[in-house]
């Protein structure tokens, strides 16, 4: 990280919500050539916002994945500024197959997607985007989003949703894959960063036991799905009224839950799927 570079400024974009928390985070990099991370929502106030803030050119517009509340005022505030776009890829980027599969058998779960989203520039894992006194690091990180970026900045990272302030991230098949959440959880921790920037929440100061936190909560839940299977093959919906203690209108995202748990558990061949990948996939324990 240079020196002569400043702590980001953030701007809180006026979309608080049970998903959002406080609202998302946009953060401005960068004193002579500014980069916008996250520019949030279309929302022209706080897009004004965002141009006005003293700072000094935008030059990079750096979106960490293709949702709502992160892209939606991209292109606005390109049109504004006359700066490039960059971003992993569009709202269905970076799925692995069995995500695909899914999304053709017709599953749900993206209501947040961004499809009107495409980026001017497409980054890859491990490229360097460079601005004055400042540069970032492309970090593909899937999970959330399959084509979640994590950007490395000296020894923090901007970690969008991928790891939150407040609360955990929400996995929701298609679009999230647990799998891949959890290597990119290990990933970020096995690079030890000494704090990471939320685009939700506050600043997490104490990285490795945040990320090993989280990851743990995720296989204890895996754990619970298996127990709950030696009961005999069923779906997620069954398997969320036998494990979730809750009013029976959260039960769908509660399934929700379980069929990212149980996607996963394929992925490591503790679980078949009966049935071909849909919403009323039966899967048994093996």
């Amino acid at each position: 990280m240079d020196g002569r570079t400043k702590d980001p400024l953030r701007i809180l974009a006026p979309n608080p919500s049970p998903l959002t928390g406080p609202g998302t985070t946009t953060f401005l990099l960068g004193e002579r050539d500014v980069a916008v991370i996250d520019p949030g929502p279309d929302d022209p106030g706080h897009l004004a916002a965002i141009v006005e803030a003293g700072q000094g050119r935008i030059s990079h517009i750096l979106v960490t994945h293709a949702h709502l509340d992160h892209s939606a005022g991209a292109r606005t505030l390109s049109k504004m500024t006359g700066a490039p776009v960059l971003a992993f890829g569009d709202a269905l980027a970076g799925r692995s197959p069995m995500m695909r599969r899914l999304a053709d058998e017709g599953v749900g779960g993206g209501e947040g997607l961004d499809l009107r989203f495409a980026p001017d520039i497409t980054l890859h894992d491990g490229q360097v985007i460079q601005g004055e006194g400042w540069d970032l690091t492309a970090l593909h990180t899937p999970g959330h989003s399959g084509g979640h970026l994590s950007l490395l900045w000296g020894d923090r990272i901007f970690c969008g949703d991928l790891v939150m302030g407040w609360s955990s991230t929400i996995i929701s098949p298609p679009d999230g894959d647990l799998a891949d959440y959890l290597r990119s959880l290990d990933r970020l921790a096995q690079m030890r960063p000494r704090r990471l920037l939320p685009a939700h929440g506050d600043t997490i100061e104490d990285p490795l036991t945040r990320l090993t936190e989280l990851a743990a909560h995720r296989r204890q839940r895996s754990g619970q799905i298996l127990t709950a299977l030696r009961d005999g093959p069923a779906d997620a919906a069954t398997l969320a009224g036998r494990i979730y203690d809750v009013a029976p209108v959260l039960l769908p995202a509660a399934a929700r839950n379980v069929l990212a748990h149980l996607l996963a558990l394929t992925d490591l061949g503790a679980v078949a799927a009966l049935d071909p990948l849909g919403p009323g996939t039966r899967f048994m324990s093996l």
